[in-house]
């Protein structure tokens, strides 16, 4: 519920503090006084977009302060929480806009974005006239509008539609690829067949490459290395060493110790020549190759790096590319299969869709009978009983809110065919349609301030009479305000501003008052009889409020 308005230096308005109780206010003035700058100022505070310039002259800037009342169960809790903004059982709005245009809010003293107060302003006004700005008149959100009527939980259906657009997806994703597959098929398989018959290793073309330069030196080297190993052997240097050693130890006791440093040498030296020995031994075997094994490991080295060439790719990365070309073929063998998986996945997904839409189009059904019946209940008392109203839904393109389309429709009189509200009704019927319409939609909202600006534009007598009854009653346990300029509907509610104009040094201001009952009677007859209140007027005023006495 609305507290609060605390308006300053917008448009004509200096300052403007407004408090707002439950119940039906009204406020009423001359065309120009500036009602609708209330209403631009509520919208402003709340994030609506409306007009660029809301500075009044002379001012650096604007600002509007709102506060609401929110019950434990309010949904605006929800938008709060999710903000990280504290919140209370009062919600304070300020917003500021400077004279360059630069637009500022805060919700309790958190500065936050206009996303933020337009998505608290859903759970806390409705505003509705004639134009029908919220959209009741566009059969594009007819549908939305029904599913709220109806409390109907769209996400299993949605969550269903996201699945099949998966499995949709995936399906075509898999096809292509066969299709591309499908396409290299000959060569995929002669590729394969080729690779696999060489079976290249990672590491190897370096290591064929190292023993093709070795076999390539070995016949040069070979016979260098086979004369270092006979002068390695018992005939050579081994053979002179022994003698050496022997002839040593034959007269070392005569000198008394003196050839040991000598022998130990020669020991060690033996050591030496027969680790000499092994080393040459073994690369005079590993030099030792058939004629023909230098050929075969070129062959072999040259054909793996001629794949390389062709396939593009590094010696070493051809075993992983092999690997690659032969998961290829291997899904394009089980394309078959595979994709009989994903169509039954596709089928299943469908037929889930299928029966959370069917689910959804028949409670939209349900819904859309009782919203017709509550609207005929509606009609009745605002001297509509004649008139029909119909939800109708006709089958369109499936999406992820169903295959519905939902279309509010109107016939004036029996017989007459029915068609869009805005198209079939007249002013006054207009007005008396969309105010149905509102109190059945808006039926079962908590905390929600319902502002209708000149909803009753166009009808006046019983009629008028009857619209402000309506509004009384929707006002009953909630908060409606209504700018109106039919003295019918004024006088019925239970608090009554009246916005008037005034020059003071030059300058135009708006301000607004509240009314007391003499002040009601005088503002109830101006509306009857114009600039000129005469006293049948102030007799009818008073006729009209003793049905509705002001609240105290």
């Amino acid at each position: 519920m609305l507290i609060s308005l605390d308006i300053r230096d917008v448009l004509i308005i200096d300052h403007l503090e407004l408090a707002f109780q439950p119940g039906l206010n009204v406020l009423t003035g001359e065309t120009g006084a500036g009602k609708s700058i209330l209403l631009d100022s509520l919208g402003f505070v709340l994030g609506w977009r409306g007009r660029a310039e809301l500075v009044r002259q002379g001012a650096e800037q604007g600002e509007v302060i709102a506060e609401f009342a929110l019950s434990d169960d309010h949904p605006a809790h929800a938008i709060l929480a999710e903000a990280g903004l504290p919140a209370s059982d009062t919600l304070l709005l300020r917003r500021v806009n400077t004279r360059d245009g630069r637009k500022t809010g805060w919700v309790n003293d958190r500065r936050v974005s206009g996303e933020v107060l337009r998505a608290l302003s859903d759970t806390l006004v409705e505003l509705h006239g004639q134009q029908d700005d919220r959209g009741l008149l566009n059969p594009r959100v007819h549908r939305d509008l029904l599913d709220a009527f109806g409390g109907l939980d769209l996400g299993p259906l949605r969550a269903a539609w996201s699945a099949l657009g998966r499995a949709r997806k995936a399906q075509a994703e898999a096809e292509a690829q066969v299709q591309s597959v499908q396409a290299e098929e000959e060569f995929l398989r002669h590729a394969v067949a080729e690779l696999d018959a060489l079976a290249p290793e990672q590491g190897e073309e370096a290591q064929l490459d190292a023993q093709r330069r070795l076999m390539q030196q070995a016949e040069r080297v070979c016979g260098d290395i086979a004369r270092a190993a006979a002068a390695l052997s018992e005939e050579g240097a081994e053979r002179l060493i022994g003698d050496a050693s022997r002839w040593l130890e034959d007269v070392a006791d005569a000198v008394e110790g003196r050839l040991d440093p000598a022998l130990d040498a020669l020991s060690r030296a033996m050591d030496a020549l027969g680790d000499a020995q092994s080393s040459v031994t073994a690369c005079m075997d590993e030099l030792e190759f058939h004629p023909g094994a230098l050929e075969q490991l070129e062959d072999r080295l040259f054909a793996i790096r001629g794949l390389a060439r062709k396939h593009g790719v590094l010696p070493d990365d051809l075993s992983s590319f092999a690997g690659e070309l032969r998961a290829r073929l291997d899904r394009l063998d089980n394309s078959a299969r595979d994709l009989a998986a994903l169509g039954q996945a596709v089928q299943d997904a469908q037929a889930a869709y299928d029966a959370a839409a069917t689910a959804i189009s028949d409670a939209r059904a349900d819904a859309a009978r009782r919203l017709d019946a509550e609207m005929a209940g509606e009609l009745a008392p605002l001297k509509m009983e004649r008139a029909q109203f119909s939800t109708a839904i006709a089958r369109t393109d499936p999406g992820p809110d169903g295959w519905d389309a939902v279309t509010f429709e109107v016939a004036t009189n029996p017989g007459a065919p029915k068609g869009a509200l805005s198209k079939i009704a007249s002013g006054g019927e207009l007005s008396r349609f969309l105010l149905a319409l509102k109190v059945c939609l808006t039926r079962g909202q908590p905390g929600m301030t319902m502002i209708f600006d000149e909803i009753d534009r166009g009808v006046g007598g019983a009629t008028a009479d009857a619209v402000g009854k309506r509004l009384r009653a929707l006002a009953t346990g909630a908060q409606v305000l209504v700018v109106t300029h039919s003295p019918q509907v004024a006088a019925l509610g239970a608090h009554h501003w009246r916005v008037e104009k005034s020059v003071t040094d030059g300058q135009t201001l708006s301000r607004v008052v509240p009314l007391s009952a003499d002040d009601r009677v005088q503002e109830i007859a101006r509306m009857l009889s114009g600039d000129r209140v005469t006293d049948a007027a102030r007799a009818a005023a008073e006729d009209l409020l003793s049905a509705a006495p002001l609240s105290k």
